[in-house]
């Protein structure tokens, strides 16, 4: 199963790394290849490129997996924006992944912070320390540049609004690929489901099961009935609805039980999906597209 964008091919079942611990990332993307999982989506922020890097080639090893057969994403930080350290970033998460190649670079935020070592920059009054001397199309140059080299095959764009990412989209020698964004019942972003559909670019949803968070989806009434009905968990049920709308998206599972369950997802009746559709609780959990900052990452990362 896999969503296509013109050469873009990707499966539409994806692993999300964000794991703070590094012996559970390990564990955890292990257990993912050997579910099924052929999707990987790591990022520069969350400190375990190098660990996902190692469970890939060890996990691909065990299972007889070409790197061909999978699909490797990861992202540069917002302390990264400005043209002249797009290409340092990318060769050094190249590097702490052990891969030759990447599938898919995507910008983390549209939100430069001030460059350096520090990962999230902060005043005397602790507010984060933005960076106004780089816009988010200098930077979309030099990810352009990056597909040239030929190390990454396609870059897109994360945590952005269907506002920023039209001018990006219209001005782009290399168009976005793939948009990651926070989707749910609960943010179903619709507009801009749609602006990527008619543009042939992927819609990546993050957060498709709302983080787990409580009260949220997993816990919706509707689905909650759906579940029941159809002897699949809750989270399957969610996850089907994504798919079946049209989304590419990413989970975390952390044991091989629950990758195996968050793989095989099953189909939702048109009555089924048709009712989730038209779940009318609107709450986003991740409030990144506002700061740049992203949520759910352990303090002290």
């Amino acid at each position: 199963m896999s969503t296509s964008h013109k050469n873009l091919s990707i499966p539409a079942l994806g692993f999300g790394t964000l794991i703070p611990d590094p012996l559970l990332t390990i564990s955890a993307t292990k257990d993912a290849l050997k579910a099924g999982f052929r999707h990987f989506d790591a990022a520069e922020r969350y400190r375990n490129e190098k660990e996902v890097g190692e469970a890939l080639k060890e996990g691909m090893a065990m299972e007889g997996i070409a790197r061909e057969e999978i699909f490797v994403t990861t992202k540069l930080w917002n302390t990264n924006h400005r043209p002249e350290r797009v290409q340092p970033a990318f060769e050094a998460s190249l590097k702490r992944l052990g891969l030759d190649y990447l599938d898919l670079y995507l910008i983390h935020t549209p939100f430069a912070f001030q460059p350096g070592d520090e990962q999230d920059p902060r005043d005397q009054n602790g507010n984060v320390i933005y960076d106004h001397e780089v816009t988010l199309l200098d930077t979309w140059r030099a990810m352009e540049s990056l597909v040239d080299s030929g190390k990454v095959r396609s870059i897109g764009l994360s945590d952005i609004s269907l506002k920023e990412l039209i001018p990006i989209y219209e001005a782009a020698r290399i168009k976005p690929a793939v948009v990651q964004i926070e989707a749910h019942p609960y943010l179903p972003e619709n507009e801009l489901l749609d602006f990527c559909k008619e543009k042939g670019i992927v819609f990546l949803a993050f957060a498709p099961l709302g983080h787990g968070i409580k009260p949220g989806p997993i816990e919706d009434e509707v689905v909650l009935k759906i579940a029941e009905k159809t002897g699949k968990t809750p989270a399957q049920v969610l996850l089907s609805w994504a798919v079946q709308r049209g989304t590419t998206l990413l989970t975390t599972p952390k044991s091989l039980a629950r990758a195996h369950e968050n793989f095989n997802i099953g189909v939702l009746s048109q009555e089924d999906f048709d009712q989730i559709d038209n779940i009318e609780t609107r709450q986003r959990f991740n409030s990144v597209v506002k700061t740049g900052v992203p949520g759910f990452i352990a303090k002290g990362n």
